[in-house]
């Protein structure tokens, strides 16, 4: 099957929805189907080997000068080269530029006009590229976000559209009116002209379907995949301190300060030199206040010293950070769609504990992997984890649970198979492939169990 798969660049931060593309793209790859993973905004970032295209669509310079300086949407193409090049691109993301949601209510809009909006210039370099290209089987969009290119792009070579949703809400709900239900309005307005979407957990599929009124027919769940490789318990027995450890996006949303306090009632309870807390992710230049007023708070409780920041982590280094943990917890104040981080946790069969909420229920159903706690109770939170610090069995079995869930029912390669049944679904050619692929998926839960 012949796919484009459209992806968003984050810049330069590792993005979940970047690091689950471009895994679906490479095993999609593997599995003999010819895939282009095109990157929008600008080039994507992963900590796998990158599969995405060299050429970047709808540059990020581009989009913002088209967006607020009128001269440049009239600009020849030729002389748009110098700032729709990847180093051009990736000079502009050095410098700290907002993804503040509050700040880019009119941008949004007119990304969701598609072709009535500011940036129809773009647009044409688009189905330009588009028709210098194999005609693909199906076309696969990002998010919803991106809906405004659906149409142009169905009328252009008359193929199924289809549109991944994995955690858009939080931007378009960060929105400020009139900008937040114009937008919505747009999304709903455009979803005919999309043949399948595809959400990433159940209550993503439920929550997704009613806010974007998705009719059921078109809405589809195709649960996360990671690539398994080099993921495995730690090499070495456990000794030192009990570690707790927050891998995830270092935001207000995202619920460090949860765990902050949570800590400090296990502090109580643990005693000092027995228990530290181990954080990694992103940390968008925006939130630098949100952790050092995280560190200041710990510093007046008499914890200085006792959160340790390890940054942006690569692959081998997030690997190597999870295996040190002996338990992990990221206690967003949101309704998560995905949660990859738990994912990859279990996979170094490190034990959870989140809120019940989002699609954490159902992961932790399926993997057996964690516990689950009341949501905003940080005393729960606590308890959770102390649990777990005062049953080394309790831990062990979590652990392997979880570990053997992920293999189970989290893997890229169902994910993809999974992924490929939905868009045979909707295509003439893959129509033909439906029992075939259904069988082949079957297969492979069969071998997950043996």
């Amino acid at each position: 099957m012949k796919i484009l798969y459209v992806t968003a660049g984050a810049g330069g931060m590792y993005c979940g929805s970047c690091l689950r593309d471009n895994a679906l793209a490479a095993e999609l790859m593997s599995q003999g189907h010819d895939v282009v993973l095109l990157p929008v905004y600008t080039p994507t970032l992963t900590d796998e080997t990158n599969v995405s295209s060299g050429k970047v669509l709808y540059g990020g310079v581009s989009v913002y000068l088209q967006q607020y300086v009128p001269l440049f949407r009239k600009t020849p193409w030729l002389l748009d080269r110098l700032w729709d090049s990847s180093l051009a691109i990736k000079a502009a993301t050095r410098f700290s530029v907002s993804t503040d949601p509050s700040l880019l209510g009119e941008l949004t809009l007119s990304m969701l006009q598609g072709e009535k909006g500011l940036h129809g210039k773009e647009l044409l370099k688009l189905l330009k590229w588009l028709k210098s290209q194999p005609v693909p089987d199906v076309i696969n969009l990002p998010n919803s976000l991106l809906i405004g290119l659906a149409g142009p792009l169905k009328r252009a070579v008359d193929r199924p559209i289809f549109c991944t949703l994995q955690g858009e809400d939080l931007f378009l709900e960060g929105l400020r009116e009139p900008y937040k239900s114009r937008a919505l309005g747009l999304i709903q307005e455009k979803v005919g002209d999309v043949d399948g979407f595809v959400a990433v957990s159940d209550y993503y599929a439920r929550f997704m379907a009613d806010y974007l009124r998705i009719p059921a027919q078109a809405m589809h769940m195709v649960p996360l995949g990671i690539n398994l490789a080099g993921y495995g318990p730690r090499p070495h027995p456990r000794s030192g301190p009990f570690t707790i450890g927050y891998f995830a996006r270092v935001a207000p949303e995202k619920g460090l300060h949860n765990l902050v306090e949570a800590y400090r009632f296990l502090r109580r309870d643990m005693g000092s030199g027995s228990v530290r807390l181990e954080v990694a992710g992103y940390l968008a230049p925006e939130h630098g206040g949100y952790l050092r007023g995280i560190e200041k708070q710990m510093a007046q409780w008499g914890l200085d010293g006792e959160l340790r920041y390890r940054g942006v982590l690569d692959r081998r280094g997030k690997i190597e950070f999870l295996q040190s943990l002996d338990v992990l917890s990221v206690p967003s104040v949101y309704k998560e769609p995905k949660g990859m981080f738990l994912l990859e946790a279990m996979a170094c069969g490190v034990p959870v504990v989140q809120p019940r909420h989002g699609a954490f229920p159902e992961i932790l159903e399926k993997t057996g992997g964690g516990i689950l706690v009341d949501s905003e109770d940080t005393h729960a939170l606590a308890q959770g984890i102390l649990s777990i610090w005062k049953d080394p069995e309790l831990a062990e079995t979590l652990g392997r649970q979880g570990r053997e869930g992920v293999g189970k029912h989290y893997n890229v390669a169902q994910e993809a198979l999974r992924t490929l049944q939905v868009y045979a679904r909707h295509s003439a050619e893959g129509k033909v492939r439906s029992a075939e692929l259904v069988a082949r998926t079957s297969d492979l839960d069969r071998s997950r169990t043996d």
